[in-house]
């Protein structure tokens, strides 16, 4: 099976957006609507490849196509994502946007039938079949493959500043987790996610997903679902951290921040030599999986062990410091807005029917 290849990582800075989203009925409630959007009915030229279903029938996932400079990013995405509204209500259906939705309840939905989904319930078991996730994946491209591992291994230090920014689910399953990113958590309960380890280099990491597949650990290089991994197809970088978001604007500030942490370390890995490239960056893994549960539990109010384990450091300071440094402002806007999940259960307050309703794009 094709593991991809270094020739692919050739171009620095393009820039590719995946967002998964629950279809839904009127009332904003999870339906099975993928047969009937991506195999029943021809979508519309714009989707044209780019619709895909996930786990469940009730989940989509849209994918642009390149963009090749960030200016252009906010017309492709509102541009996907509404041939994906129109097509939807064509059909009888509506689109919402979260990491979890709070009215889905697993085991009363339908998973999906394609056999590549039945084979990971069938081995998976349990943890697959409540995941009814949606998520957001960046895509950056990289023009060397060792680079990109590089880049892949050093850009861990900011996801949990990411996820904390985007917690966007609260509710699982009918209840309230007490959580700010409940789809982080859920989704970790799958095997092959979470933080990564560092890798040496591309032939490292091309190796181990060579022998996950051969070991029989995995079916493809897709089932590795890490938080960020050098996609060896795409030639990419690709950020799976944040929850799914309903307001495009909160995906275009995700989508500024990443574009710009991967040029920013392109351009480090340049100016760096020996011992300074060793895999992980001296990241200790327990520390980086200690931040994300404080991203998890705690979103906008998260404090963060800083690099040498002596202090925390609040996400707000965080967020100002990057936005100093990469010269981006989209986080800063999203730090100072109402959290997701923060609206969440303000909304859930007024009931399910106003929370279902505000949703939908």
């Amino acid at each position: 099976m094709d593991t991809g290849a270094a020739e692919r990582f050739d171009e620095l800075g393009t820039l590719g957006i995946e967002e998964e989203f629950y279809v839904v009925d009127e009332d904003g409630r999870p339906v099975s609507g993928t047969d009937d959007l991506v195999y029943r009915y021809d979508p519309p030229e714009t989707l044209e490849n780019r619709l895909d279903h996930e786990l469940f029938k009730s989940v989509i996932e849209t994918q642009t196509p390149v963009i090749e400079s960030p200016g252009d990013a906010a017309d492709t995405l509102y541009e996907v994502r509404d041939a994906l509204v129109d097509h939807a209500e064509r059909h009888g259906y509506r689109i919402a946007g979260a990491g979890l939705h709070p009215a889905a309840k697993w085991r009363e939905l339908e998973h999906a039938e394609k056999p590549r989904y039945r084979s990971q319930l069938d081995r998976i078991r349990y943890p697959q079949h409540r995941n009814t996730t949606a998520g957001l994946h960046v895509h950056v491209g990289v023009d060397d493959a060792d680079k990109a591992t590089w880049i892949a291994n050093r850009i861990r230090w900011y996801l949990p500043l990411m996820l904390a920014l985007s917690a966007n689910s609260p509710f699982w399953n009918g209840f309230d987790t007490g959580l700010q990113s409940g789809r982080a958590k859920i989704f970790e309960g799958l095997p092959n996610t979470g933080m990564p380890t560092g890798f040496e280099d591309f032939a490292a990491y091309r190796e181990f997903e060579q022998r996950m597949i051969e070991t029989g650990s995995i079916n493809d290089r897709g089932e590795l679902w890490y938080d960020v991994r050098p996609h060896t197809d795409h030639g990419t970088v690709e950020v799976r951290t944040p929850d799914g978001q309903a307001d495009p604007d909160r995906v275009l500030a995700f989508a500024e921040y990443t574009w710009a942490l991967v040029v920013d370390l392109a351009e480090r890995y340049e100016d760096s030599a020996g011992p300074t490239r060793a895999a992980g960056g001296g990241l200790r893994r327990e520390t980086l999986d200690e931040n994300k549960w404080r991203a998890i539990r705690h979103g906008h109010d998260a404090a963060f062990v800083t690099r040498d384990g002596d202090d925390t450091v609040g996400l707000g300071e965080l967020v100002d410091r990057e936005c100093e440094r990469l010269g981006v402002s989209g986080i800063r806007d999203l730090y100072d807005d109402e959290s997701g999940a923060s609206r969440q259960r303000r909304l859930h307050e007024e009931g399910l029917d106003a929370l279902c309703e505000s949703l939908m794009l």
